[in-house]
């Protein structure tokens, strides 16, 4: 099922997986034309720091279950309010409101293309529970 999955699609199912969670303003950056540190970033908001964390684990474990992929590595801060699953081409960065706010990563991005809402959610519909 994964063979055909490029980049971009990987990283709409992985919004569809953490809107599934509750996810709050998430956001798909396809920063590939400026960057080489992978093709898109997935940006997410937690509610609290036991809801990043859920997030961070449900996208890790259903990645995996679906899509058979693992994290090529994973980073935490110490606090648990910024979670980052690197899956090479996908990384996905979630974080409690606050650290969103001060660390702006769209706007340091501003510069690259943004997915809508629409498009990732037409292209991981396959992937939707609740839809």
């Amino acid at each position: 099922m994964t063979e055909s999955i490029d980049s971009k699609q990987f990283a709409c199912i992985i919004a569809r997986f953490l809107d599934d969670k509750l996810g709050k303003d998430i956001s798909i950056l396809n920063i590939g034309h400026v960057s080489s540190l992978a093709d898109y970033f997935v940006i997410v908001t937690g509610d609290s720091t036991p809801h990043v964390k859920a997030l961070m684990e449900s996208v890790k474990d259903q990645v995996k279950k679906r899509l058979g992929r693992m994290p090529v590595r994973m980073e935490n801060d110490l606090r648990n309010r910024w979670d980052l699953l690197d899956y090479g081409d996908v990384v996905v960065h979630i974080l409690h409101k606050e650290e969103r706010e001060t660390y702006a990563i769209e706007k340091f991005w501003n510069n690259a293309f943004s997915v809508s809402e629409d498009e990732w959610r037409e292209l991981s519909k396959e992937y939707a529970i609740y839809d």
